[in-house]
This record gives C-alpha cells, structure tokens and sequence, in this order.
C-alpha cells in the first residue's frame, strides 16, 4: 500500500513533440558592477560569459537540482543579456529547445537563476556595504516569458 503521493509524473504515454520555453530574469546592481561588466574589467573575468557559461550548465543539470523533473534530451540553449544603464540591470534570456514528452520550462528558469547568481558572485566584491552586506543588490521578475508546444 503506497503511503506517500510524492513521485514523478508518468510520462511513458505522452507523445514526443517540439518544446521551446524562454524565461528571464533581472538583476539589480550598482554602478561599479555595471562598468565592471561593460568595461569587462571585472577581476574574475567577463561577467555576461561566465553568467551564460553558468546558465548552459544549469539547463543541463535541472533534474539533478529539481527532484521531480525528467532529464531531457536538450537540443538547444540560447543565452542572451540587456543591459540598462538607466536602471544599473542586467535581463538574462534562456531559451531551451527539445523535442519530447515534458515541457522545459523549468529548465529555462533553472538557467536564468544560475545566471543571475552568477552575476552576483562575481561582481560580489563591489555590491557588498562595509559591514558585507548587499543593501541594493536584488534579483527580480524570473519568470517564464513564452512556451511553445507544436504537435
């Protein structure tokens, strides 16, 4: 007699079909991190393609993040950044590309988080107050922004 409802979704019935999802995500920052990325004299390296190189891994390492997602035979990952001056932000894009039985939305959102950490991490030297704290820093607005299913 099962006693706990917790397990994967069968999925053995479903049909392979194209999925697309991209999701974003916002990180705020202060004005020496934003020149550190622009500039790329961030001591750690260029930001965008470590927070991209991040996010690559994360789509592909989501089932072992998220316990409840299928692995997925992921065909593609495109990585893109907008960077607002005005707003002192980054906006990372995911898009990740499969053709199987579940969607990969989580994946997106799983590489978006891993690029926005990233850019924490490595511009963490000029975000952190004397007392090491971030009083500005913040990441906002992840969010899946289009999903595509065709039959």
């Amino acid at each position: 007699m099962e006693t706990n409802k917790t397990g994967m979704v069968n999925i053995s019935n479903k049909p392979v079909v194209h999925r697309e999802a991209i999701a974003m995500g916002k990180i705020f920052l202060n004005s020496k991190s934003f020149a550190s990325i622009v500039e790329k004299t961030n001591p750690k390296g260029d930001v965008l393609e470590n927070a991209k190189l991040s996010a690559i891994n994360a789509v592909k390492k989501t089932p072992e993040l998220i316990f409840m997602c299928h692995p997925i035979p992921i065909e593609n990952v495109k990585v893109w950044f907008e960077l607002s001056q005005k707003e002192l932000s980054v906006t990372i894009y995911v898009k990740v590309v499969a053709d199987w039985k579940t969607g990969v939305e989580m994946e997106a959102l799983t590489g978006v988080s891993a690029g926005l950490l990233s850019i924490w991490d490595v511009c963490k030297r000029y975000e952190k107050d004397e007392t090491g704290n971030y009083p500005n820093t913040h990441i906002e607005e992840i969010r899946v922004v289009e999903k595509k299913k065709q039959l």
